[in-house]
């Protein structure tokens, strides 16, 4: 499957919006609640909002196969949970597809694009988190693209594994 990447806008806050949503039934399903919870994102108030802030905050890039949507991409500033570092660096701030094409490599896809935008950018460090709990198939997602785990760090009341990638 090839996948093109565009920029994308706030036009594309319905489907993000249910990327979110498929996620937490796929997890669910997969008894990996811990990471969003058992209720989907359509409905809360607090996590549209935070949708709207992901597609509304620029460094949105959608993948679409076909011209359909099939992931989100957001590059930006690092997480304030997240430890500063001394250089500069890119943050990849989301990385969401949608469970419908589970498989056919669209968040390499999306990565492999965010690398390719942090050397544009003259940029030598790319970084990224995720949960790490559960059965741990998330970190070694990361693992197997490439990304070195550095520092876990709390996060409500959860934890995350911070990566980096050099360039």
């Amino acid at each position: 499957m090839s996948i093109e990447i565009r920029p994308g806008s706030e036009s594309d806050y319905p489907t993000v919006l249910s990327w979110f949503d498929e996620a937490v039934e796929w997890l669910v399903a997969r008894g990996s609640d811990g990471q969003w919870g058992t209720e989907p994102w359509t409905g809360n108030p607090e996590r549209e909002k935070r949708v709207r802030e992901f597609v509304g905050g620029g460094g949105l890039y959608i993948g679409e196969a076909d011209g359909i949507p099939v992931g989100a991409l957001v590059l930006g500033e690092r997480l304030p949970y997240t430890p500063p570092v001394d250089e500069p660096e890119l943050y990849v701030v989301l990385l969401l597809t949608s469970r419908r094409r589970k498989g056919h490599g669209v968040g390499s896809e999306l990565l492999a694009f965010a690398k390719e935008e942090a050397g544009r950018r003259g940029i030598g460090l790319l970084r990224v988190d995720c949960w790490s709990g559960g059965d741990g198939k998330l970190v070694e997602y990361y693992r197997s693209q490439g990304f070195t785990p550095t520092v876990e760090v709390p996060v409500r009341d959860t934890t995350v594994q911070v990566f980096e990638y050099r360039l």
